[in-house]
């Protein structure tokens, strides 16, 4: 598909339109779950301007396709399914198993901060977080497949564990939160 009218003015009028055709208000639980879909995948972007570990941007281009998809599926409205599978989650507790081999063991909270690519790696976990928040509220209203939710849940594990990797690689120590209380 080409796309070479880029406006159409329906947004003038605070609507778009979903994959199937239907014209639905831009602030729909539909549009704003695709996109935050659409934020986090640029945010990874970002991070792979900030040259971080190969294995993290191999992971993270693999990453980015699957999001664009995904994206694509919510937008759908029905149109398209089966995008996102039980295999796909599990590739995901793959990298996280993966990555999370070599680094220290977690026995505190820690803030998000570190190398560049760290920092950001913590932001699109939040920035999948709320996505995923919003994919919930559409699958209250509207029914949204498991394996999306799953997946998302899944990817923003993903996302600290590869925030940690970043730090553990580039030498910048993680910042362990001080409980006020002891």
């Amino acid at each position: 598909m080409r796309l070479s009218k880029i406006y159409t003015r329906t947004g003038d009028r605070g609507k778009t339109r979903l994959a199937n055709g239907d014209e639905v208000l831009k602030d729909s639980v539909r549009v704003a779950a695709y996109g935050d879909i659409d934020e986090l995948n640029s945010l990874i972007g970002i991070v792979l301007t900030q040259k971080p570990d190969p294995a993290v941007g191999t992971i993270l281009n693999a990453v980015q396709h699957t999001l664009f998809d995904l994206g694509g599926q919510l937008a759908s409205a029905g149109m398209i399914s089966g995008l996102i599978t039980a295999d796909m989650i599990g590739t995901l507790e793959n990298y996280i198993d993966t990555m999370n081999a070599d680094l220290p063991e977690l026995k505190e909270f820690i803030l998000p901060g570190g190398s560049a690519a760290a920092s950001s790696l913590h932001l699109a976990r939040t920035v999948c977080r709320r996505a995923e928040r919003k994919i919930i509220t559409l699958d209250q209203s509207e029914g949204v497949e498991p394996e999306i939710i799953r997946w998302a849940n899944r990817l923003s594990d993903l996302l600290f564990v590869l925030a940690r990797y970043e730090n553990h690689c580039s030498g910048d120590q993680e910042v362990y939160w001080k409980n006020p209380r002891k």
